[in-house]
């Protein structure tokens, strides 16, 4: 293994890793309830390409503003019990195939999930914070992608490890 076979690695660890600190403070100083939401958005959608980290972005966005509507939803329908979580996990990632974010389905449903066993005192407040902490992750990661990369590779180096 030489030093350019872990350039990418190096790289996209330094760029998430700067994500999470400032979407954590970000949070942070906003006082957010559940900062950590912030955090782990930041370090999922960092990429080393604008477009992909983008891409990622949308994603984690639409699957998280799915499953936080579906919980608070349903929550007034539901106990929090096994059956309950089962079918507000099944609701939210039918919902993300119906609405054409087929891949974020198991982010729905976990999120959907976490507000119906978690949060049914107050659903729409968890699920309208739980959305804004994505937000403040994902724009981070996006800040962070345009961040000229600090050791350069060529092309055909990148693709091979």
């Amino acid at each position: 293994m030489n030093i350019h076979s872990l350039t990418p690695g190096v790289q996209l660890a330094l760029r998430a890793s700067v994500a999470a600190a400032l979407s954590l403070a970000i949070a942070q100083t906003l006082k957010l309830e559940f900062p950590i939401y912030a955090f782990i958005a930041a370090v999922i959608v960092t990429d080393l390409t604008p477009s992909q980290s983008r891409a990622l972005g949308l994603r984690r966005m639409a699957a998280t503003a799915v499953g936080a509507v579906c919980g608070a939803a349903l929550t007034p329908y539901l106990s929090n019990g096994p059956w309950s979580l089962g079918a507000g996990i099944l609701i939210a990632m039918l919902a993300c195939h119906v609405v054409g974010a087929r891949d974020g389905a198991r982010v729905a449903g976990y999120i959907c999930g976490i507000v119906i066993l978690d949060h049914s005192h107050e659903p729409w407040t968890y699920a309208f914070y739980r959305f804004i902490e994505t937000v403040i992750g994902v724009a981070v990661a996006w800040m962070i992608s345009y961040v000229p990369k600090l050791i350069r590779q060529d092309e055909n180096e990148a693709t091979k490890s």
